[in-house]
């Protein structure tokens, strides 16, 4: 009896925290939003040195009591899970724990409380509370993406890399101490600076030969740019056409071809394997067979 009670305990705390499908789930998640804001806002205001000399304590106070809510909301996350490790070491587990421990970290590093603007990546929670899922399935299409051209980007920087060492050491023979590429590191900077468009002028080359250099760095910058948004661009596109295909196929088949991703994505979280992106109405985690809604 009393295990069952604890049972129960757990799945009601792991509806609220995990669940934004129930209306006590949506009301918890939109007040974490609330929460996340708010402490972002306290930090930039602390930075401002007129604003923390007249409201410090007050900014100190409120920033303290949304780090206790969230060191709260942690643990119960932490408890209301059958395998708490394996949700410490996720990607939003871990950023989580980041968000909350800077406060504590400023009893022994001075400065670090600015670490806590890490919650603005806790907002991508959004995205469940707003049931934008088709938003996610994007997201994961261009995901993806970026991993099949992983090695192609990959071997693109390797070789822009090698390109500003030869032309970085290049201007330093052309240009010199004395017009300010004191070293080939320096120079190398300058390089990088130069070929990614970004130009902030501290370095200027002022021969003939050197800005003749400058100019065709400038120029093939350009191209630079050009070239990783074709390789990421042309894996969306074929990702894009594998998964028309197989839309095809299905209806070729005679099967519903509406059954995609889209469907497919909403946010119920298996309590035991974390587990997420499980079709609507499901019963049952799709991965492990635990059932999702135990006190349904």
């Amino acid at each position: 009896m009393i295990s069952n009670q604890k049972h129960n305990w757990r799945n009601r705390i792991h509806e609220v925290i995990y669940e934004a499908d129930t209306p006590s789930g949506k009301l918890f998640d939109i007040l974490l939003l609330i929460f996340i804001l708010v402490s972002i806002v306290l930090v930039m205001l602390e930075s401002v040195v007129s604003i923390d000399e007249k409201y410090h304590e007050l900014l100190h106070i409120g920033e303290w009591i949304v780090t206790i809510l969230f060191s709260i909301e942690y643990i119960l996350r932490i408890i209301s899970v059958k395998k708490p490790f394996k949700y410490i070491f996720s990607s939003f587990g871990i950023i989580d724990f980041l968000s909350t421990i800077p406060m504590y970290l400023s009893f022994f590093f001075v400065g670090s409380q600015a670490l806590v603007t890490l919650r603005a990546l806790r907002l991508l929670r959004v995205f469940r509370i707003l049931k934008l899922a088709r938003y996610l399935g994007a997201s994961n299409h261009l995901k993806a993406s970026l991993v099949a051209s992983r090695v192609k980007i990959m071997v693109f920087l390797f070789a822009v890399m090698i390109t500003s060492v030869i032309f970085g050491t290049i201007m330093y023979l052309v240009e010199g101490e004395a017009n300010g590429f004191d070293n080939i590191p320096k120079s190398i900077y300058w390089c990088v600076v130069t070929l990614t468009t970004v130009g902030f002028g501290d370095i200027a080359p002022q021969t003939a030969l050197g800005q003749f250099i400058t100019t065709f760095i400038m120029i093939l910058g350009y191209g630079i740019i050009a070239v990783p948004t074709g390789i990421v661009s042309a894996e969306y596109v074929r990702s894009g056409q594998k998964e028309d295909a197989e839309n095809e196929a299905l209806k070729t088949n005679g099967n519903n071809p509406s059954d995609n991703i889209t469907i497919h994505l909403n946010s119920q979280h298996c309590s035991n394997c974390h587990a997420s992106d499980h079709k609507d109405n499901s019963d049952y985690c799709y991965n492990c067979g635990n059932e999702l809604n135990p006190l349904l």
